[in-house]
């Protein structure tokens, strides 16, 4: 890794979202944070009171010539940050994740006191609210120019701005006016940069990548990442968003991500685009519509052939988490205790996990004794050649080994 990187993950959740760990702490992010080889993470869920209470008690912003809007638990920085779900009808009905970063946690009370007028925002870290796009940045702009607000997972199909259930066929037309003042878009695990590039709307707009992490562990938190020039402020993450001058992204394989092929979940069932097509998006099983997934809709907005490469594209690196290449070279599950002692052993010899997956030598690793095996997954991970069979409808993808990669279709 290069000297002047700084890794962030500014896209996370607290305990006090839906279907997220229990036990998720700044201690726990910290810690995982450092042993992930990130820099800088978002605090997630601020909207929350009880988490914004735990920001203001836990974390320190620096006085004098310092105070910069990074918040930090010992010598860890974070930025306020956090995710807004829209639900409103524009013609139909629309459901869309945003990603909110915040200059403060002055800007971020004034915004909690706006959403008071609106609903509750006690409930969930992620709230709800019947607010529209455009609407919603046009009165966030009125508090402070200096919050970014960024489209989350954009392709999902149901929360994402493109989303095949309930999003936009172009972000102008979810932020109407409005879409001068969103500078970026938030890829999620079923898309890459190089998707994305096939949308000429986006040609304009920076990529970034961040994990919508539900948990601290280090398979989830940073999976996704953006790799700043080194700063000390928010203003110079935000600059490097809005002049698209940051280094690159950290992404998963597409395939990884929980909505990239077409399918049901409850019916075992997915397919590719092409098979969708022939079947005219029903399921063979239940004869219902299938959940349309994100190589599909990509493929219907896009304007820009296969392989089109934006003249503002970033470099992007396209990896699998470490703990998904142990698991697949020991043939044991992701969370199993001989995946953890694997893990844990090289950590202790190469200190963060980002430098195994993007820097570690051959040599390195075998003067580490490292399983002949695993080195060999490690690097075919790093030069983006392990098959994955694709997820689809909420089902992750699946790393596989052998035979069936010559198999996969």
């Amino acid at each position: 890794m290069e000297t002047d990187w700084f890794i962030a993950d500014l896209h996370l959740h607290s305990r006090f979202s839906q279907a997220c760990s229990r036990n998720i702490s700044f201690e726990n992010l910290v810690k995982w944070a450092k042993i992930k080889g990130l820099n800088l993470l978002g605090t997630g869920d601020f909207t929350h009171p009880a988490w914004l209470q735990e920001i203001k008690e836990k974390l320190i912003e620096k006085e004098g010539e310092d105070k910069k809007g990074f918040y930090y638990l010992g010598d860890f920085p974070f930025v306020i940050s956090g995710e807004i779900s829209l639900m409103y009808t524009q013609g139909r009905g629309r459901r869309i994740h945003l990603v909110l970063l915040v200059p403060n946690i002055e800007t971020a009370e004034k915004i909690n006191s706006y959403l008071d007028t609106k609903g509750r925002r006690d409930y969930d870290g992620r709230p709800i609210f019947k607010i529209p796009c455009d609407v919603f940045v046009r009165d966030l702009m009125s508090i402070s120019k200096d919050i970014e607000i960024i489209p989350a997972h954009v392709w999902t199909p149901w929360f994402g701005i493109f989303g095949s259930m309930s999003g936009f066929d172009s972000i102008k037309e979810a932020f109407k006016e409005q879409i001068e003042n969103v500078h970026a878009i938030e890829t999620g695990m079923s898309s890459d940069p190089e998707m994305n590039w096939r949308i000429k709307e986006l040609e304009n707009k920076a990529i970034v990548s961040f994990s919508d992490s539900h948990s601290f562990w280090p398979f989830r938190l940073g999976r996704e990442a953006t790799i700043f020039k080194k700063t000390d402020s928010y203003k110079g993450i935000i600059e490097q968003i809005r002049t698209n001058s940051f280094i690159a992204t950290i992404e998963t394989e597409p395939a990884y991500g929980k909505y990239h092929f077409d399918g049901h979940r409850v019916c075992n069932f997915s397919s590719s685009p092409e098979k969708t097509r022939e079947l005219k998006e029903i399921c063979p099983v239940c004869k219902r519509k299938l959940t349309i997934g994100v190589e599909n809709r990509v493929e219907k907005l896009a304007s820009n052939p296969v392989g089109f490469k934006s003249k503002n594209a970033k470099p992007f690196y396209k990896l699998l988490p470490l703990h998904e290449v142990i698991a697949l070279a020991l043939g044991e599950k992701l969370e199993g205790k001989k995946v953890w002692n694997a893990y844990n052993s090289l950590i202790e010899i190469f200190s963060n996990e980002f430098y195994i997956l993007l820097n570690a030598s051959r040599e390195e690793l075998m003067r580490a004794n490292v399983d002949s095996n695993l080195i060999d997954l490690i690097i075919r991970n790093r030069e983006q050649k392990i098959k994955i069979k694709p997820g689809y409808d909420g089902v992750y993808g699946e790393a596989l080994l052998g035979e069936k990669q010559e198999t996969l279709i």
